[in-house]
């Protein structure tokens, strides 16, 4: 498989954190943000393109697992909003 393209990278960057904004509970949510951006700037000094594939083959992963996750997470919402969710008017 080829190196992926910097757009790609950060195309399945944007996608996780769109994946994250998903979630209905806030610390699930902040996790999958926290560990999105970690992961990236984990792997931001990679070089050898196997490297860098099989990060961004992961990274896919991750995404399809954030996307079901969410689904699964919206049907068992609590049905009030946490504290930190609750805009002061």
């Amino acid at each position: 498989m080829a190196a992926p393209t910097r757009s790609e990278v950060l195309s399945l960057y944007r996608s996780l954190l769109r994946a994250a904004r998903e979630f209905c509970d806030y610390n699930i949510r902040e996790y999958t943000k926290g560990r999105t951006i970690h992961g990236f700037r984990e792997n931001r000094n990679l070089t050898n393109p196997s490297e860098v594939s099989a990060a961004f083959a992961e990274g896919k992963k991750q995404l399809e697992v954030a996307k079901r996750q969410a689904v699964v997470y919206s049907l068992y919402a609590p049905k009030t909003k946490s504290v930190m969710d609750v805009k002061p008017c």
